[in-house]
């Protein structure tokens, strides 16, 4: 009974800031593939927001949002762990500031829904579903996010920001049908990660 007891615990503090660390590195190794500017001032299509919602789903809100910070510090001070290899703190003035600063509000909102819903459901299905759903209000985070970014660094109107965010949604859809299925996978394989 108490050995069920200590698999269902949360993970230590110390696995905790390993995971974080890790996760943070996926976040970066994703940006750092090759990246397609597109739309009317050049924001790049990347695997950052598929690192994103994986670290999201499998850490949660405080540990993906905290996996999401890190990376963006590490950013911040100089390492170019930002798309194309980009880095420092003048990126904040560039038209992708909004999509950067989202992402820990985005894994910090929909990490506790993804976490809410695999400690619910945690059948394939409904599980998957439930991932899928959290990585949309996570784009819904994102994507507003951007469109400010743009309207006020790339000096867009809100249409114009608009028009040029939504050529990023149906691939982001796609990022989060994967990372809904590598959380379900995870979380059977790992259900400590999420508690009860």
């Amino acid at each position: 009974m108490s050995s069920t007891h200590t698999s269902a615990r949360p993970t230590s503090a110390g696995t905790s800031i390993a995971l974080v660390a890790v996760f943070a590195a996926l976040i970066a190794a994703c940006a750092l593939l090759p990246a397609i500017p597109i739309g009317p001032v050049g924001v790049p299509i990347t695997l950052q927001t598929l690192g994103v919602y994986i670290a999201m789903l499998v850490l949660g809100p405080r540990r993906g949002a905290a996996a999401c910070t890190l990376y963006l510090i590490a950013g911040f001070i100089g390492l170019p762990v930002f798309a194309r290899g980009g880095s420092g703190v003048g990126v904040l003035a560039g038209p992708s500031a909004g999509y950067l600063l989202s992402y820990p509000v985005a894994a910090a909102v929909a990490g506790l829904v993804g976490y809410m819903l695999i400690r619910k459901y945690r059948a394939h299905l409904a599980g998957f579903f439930g991932q899928f759903a959290a990585t949309c209000i996570a784009l819904l985070i994102i994507t507003g996010m951007g469109i400010v970014g743009m309207m006020v660094n790339a000096h867009l109107t809100l249409g114009a920001a608009f028009s040029a965010a939504i050529i990023y949604i149906p691939g982001d859809l796609i990022k989060g049908v994967l990372a809904a299925l590598v959380a379900v996978a995870v979380h059977r394989a790992f259900p400590q990660l999420a508690g009860k």
